[in-house]
């Protein structure tokens, strides 16, 4: 992503430490403290403006976010855009009580974030890096999966949206490798038009003005979640057999 620089940006940052955290290693292990509750946490790492994270947390009031991106300028961004969001809301904050705008490299989360500290992932549009060479990149690669999997509790999860169906090609070749629990996969997310059930992110508007598909799965990574995942399935076999037997009785 090519950046135009902010002016300021960095002071800018200072200045929000309701909202901005500049050096997330000190909070290793203790972000329930710092949200000041036992909800759960949600992240999204690569979280550009920050337009997904923010109306996310609008959308789920009693889940915590974090919106984690390098560049102080897309933070500072994202930061205007969580104070703009909040806009004649009754809020003591200016910004969403539960939304963390944190500035770090996703190569150094076990630095940030402690073993079973968080519930679910967002990888939204990351970079496809697509030369082969390029492929240990990727925010999908095993390297960086095996470091999600490390940080998320029993009930982990992983959500993944892409426009690039070399990255999602990828992607779904390193969770077949990992033998992850793949679900709700989809080559074309709005393929009957806006699924309004999704909140959409900058790059997700733009694509879909363009005509582009989206493509998106999710995986299933903490105990207890593929407990209760391979518990629906179950009972979707047996539905599946009693209608059946049901259709058989009356023909």
């Amino acid at each position: 992503m090519r950046l135009r620089g902010k002016k300021g940006a960095l002071s800018q940052l200072e200045h929000m430490t309701s909202l901005v955290v500049l050096e997330p290693e000190a909070h290793k292990g203790k972000w329930s403290s710092l949200f000041g509750n036992d909800n759960p946490i949600w992240v999204e790492f690569g979280m550009g403006k920050g337009q997904f994270v923010t109306q996310m947390s609008l959308k789920y009031p009693h889940i915590n976010f974090i919106g984690i991106d390098m560049y102080d300028e897309l933070l500072a961004r994202a930061s205007e855009k969580a104070m703009k969001a909040v806009e004649g809301l009754e809020t003591e904050l200016p910004h969403p009580a539960n939304l963390k705008l944190v500035r770090t490299n996703v190569e150094f989360i076990e630095n940030v974030f402690a073993e079973n500290e968080l519930e679910r992932v967002y990888l939204n549009f990351s970079d496809p890096w697509p030369k082969k060479r390029h492929a240990r990149r990727r925010l999908t690669h095993y390297r960086f999966v095996e470091k999600y999997i490390h940080i998320m509790n029993e009930l982990g999860e992983i959500h993944f949206k892409t426009d690039s169906e070399t990255l999602f090609e990828s992607s779904l070749n390193s969770f077949a490798d990992m033998e992850l629990i793949t679900r709700r996969i989809s080559l074309n997310l709005h393929r009957d038009g806006i699924n309004e059930e999704h909140v959409m992110t900058e790059y997700e508007q733009k694509f879909m003005g363009k005509g582009m598909n989206i493509h998106r799965i999710e995986v299933v990574v903490g105990e207890e979640a593929i407990r209760k995942y391979r518990e629906e399935k179950q009972q979707e076999k047996r539905r599946a057999v009693a209608e059946e037997k049901d259709d058989q009785e009356e023909n």
